[in-house]
């Protein structure tokens, strides 16, 4: 006879971890809207790249959004495959974010054209890495369960 035992698809330790996560990512894509539109519309900066001779491009608000936002789920999966790999995931997976973003930085300061674009992609940069880095950090148990 089949159980009518209803199954649990997510603890809630688990739900809970699952919200800190996304809660996480989605600040850290807010905090680059927000500097976009500050660095943008409002102080009227240009955020010009180039790459070697290739012409300009213009940093607009949709890739802002999805860079932050491919990069912040690309650290969430790390993390979760550390766990499940090893019970010092928190600090391995610190570790590699700190030089994932140090190794971003050169990106603006390489391709931004002007000195005030370089300024303002690494503070995006940072600013997602400041609440990102943080919040999944903290998420992440110790050890592993």
């Amino acid at each position: 006879m089949a159980s009518t035992t209803p199954r649990t698809l997510a603890s809630p330790h688990t739900a809970s971890l699952f919200r800190t996560r996304a809660l996480g990512v989605a600040s850290a894509v807010m905090a680059n809207l927000a500097l976009w539109v500050v660095e943008g519309p409002i102080l009227g900066l240009h955020l010009n790249i180039r790459f070697g001779n290739a012409s300009a491009q213009t940093i607009a608000v949709g890739f802002v959004m999805g860079a932050t936002l491919a990069a912040s789920l690309m650290g969430w999966a790390l993390l979760a495959i550390l766990e499940r790999r090893t019970p010092r995931a928190r600090t391995i997976w610190t570790a590699i974010a700190v030089l994932a973003l140090l190794a971003s930085l050169s990106l603006p300061l390489y391709a931004g054209i002007a000195g005030s674009t370089k300024v303002g992609l690494a503070l995006m940069h940072l600013a997602a890495a400041a609440v990102l880095i943080p919040t999944l950090r903290a998420a992440a148990p110790s050890t592993a369960i």
